[in-house]
Parts: structure tokens; sequence; C-alpha cells
């Protein structure tokens, strides 16, 4: 499994575009082939920047995706939106405590 960690930043007058773009296209993205988990989050110091965080079963599937028509879709809405350059993480999960 690959967790992935995407950091955003967007110009104040653009964050709801950027919100309603992932409020549509959330699902697609949750289910598409080697997606098992996504959610959202807000940085709590500077309300213009996201984080994406999400499981992949491998980087097949993740290179897959980013690849596809969806990615596309997304990332061509998304992408002008922007204050700052994006940053992104592949990480391996080494521990879970609950």
């Amino acid at each position: 499994m690959i967790v992935r960690i995407v950091k955003m930043g967007f110009y104040k007058q653009n964050i709801d575009a950027f919100l309603d773009n992932f409020h549509d296209t959330k699902a697609d993205i949750r289910a598409f082939k080697g997606c098992s988990y996504l959610e959202l989050y807000r940085d709590k110091s500077n309300p213009s920047v996201f984080f994406t965080y999400s499981y992949w079963e491998s980087e097949e599937h993740l290179e897959q995706y980013r690849k596809s028509d969806l990615f596309k879709k997304v990332w061509g809405r998304i992408k002008p939106l922007f204050s700052i350059r994006p940053e992104a993480w592949s990480v391996d999960k080494v521990e879970t405590l609950k």
C-alpha cells in the first residue's frame, strides 16, 4: 500500500471553486481502481492550504490514476487556481496506533 499526501495552496478567491471541484469529483477519485481511502484536510494556520491524503494499493494503481482522464479533468480544473506550487509525497505506512 502507498499513502499519497498532496499539499495545495490556493488564492483566497479560488477556494470555493476548489472545494466545489473536490465535492464533484471525490466519489470518482475514491472509486478509482486501487484507491481505498481519500480525505481532504485544511491547514489551521493558513486556510488557503489544503492536503489530500489517500491510500493506493500499489504504485502502479497510483500511476494509472495519474495518467487517467479523471486525473487530467481534476487537475486541469484546479491547476489554474493554485497560489503555490503543489507538493506531493508517496510514503509507506510504518505503523498505526488505535
